[in-house]
């Protein structure tokens, strides 16, 4: 052991190239591989599912009503005599569409209202906030439910652009703080007399700032938009019985107790839960991500 060595351990410190080794170690079991290799491989499938599905997910086969798994029904057939194993992948498309979708149409109201209230006059964003409290104090589902009401007839453009459109207020509180952290900083204000836009100062110089703040939580609405459309589903008041997804395969789970057929349930239901902790995964490792970088600052 050399002399230097000794004198960092006596300090209570450790050389460099051991405090590098051990942050990229930390990295490594930190980072939610399993949950990443596996939503990869699910959204592969997804894009992909007319290649890999055994038979057509929207025919009902009358002869093969609650079939069990077996080789010709890889993960058995529903109450209907639709293949469960194609519409697994089918309808994961369409609950991730809805998930992504919703959560794009979230995140661009958050930023956009988070952005104005924090650049605005205190009266101004005293008045935006108070709005954004009352939207948050208002029950999400019940929101959800009252809204659909009023659009009528649910697809996955109506239920993606309500979920969005009520699932934003969360993130728009931390743009808003981030944003009247920085609105008074040098480059800002240069660009601002340099003629800047409010969209090209949001767009070059806030966002990004704050994206890295926001990215869990955009992570985890994602996850927040597949549970409300699986509630919603199984509420009856989704997506049509026509249209697949995972919501309306459990929305069967009475018809399928009735009869015991347990992979009817079971199955879709694994694939739910485990997509939603693999987006929980994600979104914490995200936010310890973040949290990191802004200790280190």
């Amino acid at each position: 052991m050399t002399e230097k060595t000794q004198l960092f351990q006596f300090a209570g410190e450790r050389p460099a190239e051991k405090t590098e080794a051990e942050k990229k170690k930390k990295w490594y079991q930190d980072r939610p591989v399993a949950a990443e290799l596996f939503l990869g491989l699910l959204v592969l499938g997804c894009l992909f599912c007319r290649q890999i599905m055994t038979k057509d997910p929207s025919y009902m086969d009358l002869k093969n009503c609650s079939v069990m798994p077996c080789r010709e029904f890889l993960f058995g057939t529903d109450t209907m005599g639709r293949d469960i194993f194609s519409m697994i992948w089918y309808g994961g498309r369409i609950s991730l569409a809805i998930g992504l979708l919703s959560t794009l149409i979230s995140t661009v109201i958050a930023v956009l209202f988070g952005a104005v209230s924090g650049c605005a006059p205190a009266w101004l964003d005293a008045l935006l906030m108070r709005l954004t409290e009352i939207f948050l104090s208002v029950p999400n589902l019940l929101l959800v439910i009252f809204l659909l009401a009023a659009a009528g007839k649910s697809n996955v453009i109506t239920i993606s652009a309500v979920i969005g459109m009520t699932s934003w207020t969360s993130i728009t509180k931390v743009v808003r703080t981030e944003v009247r952290q920085i609105r008074n900083s040098e480059y800002v204000i240069a660009s601002r007399c340099m003629g800047g836009s409010f969209f090209y100062i949001l767009w070059h110089h806030l966002a990004p700032n704050f994206f890295s703040s926001i990215m869990f939580m955009v992570v985890m609405n994602i996850r927040s938009a597949i549970v409300a459309e699986s509630t919603l589903s199984f509420m009856g008041i989704g997506l049509p019985l026509e249209v697949i997804s995972w919501g309306s395969m459990l929305s069967l789970s009475e018809k399928a107790l009735m009869t015991k057929a347990w992979w009817i349930i079971l199955i879709p239901g694994v694939f739910l839960i485990v997509t939603l902790l693999s987006f929980t995964s994600i979104g914490n490792y995200l936010r310890k991500q973040a949290n990191r970088k802004q200790r280190n600052l």
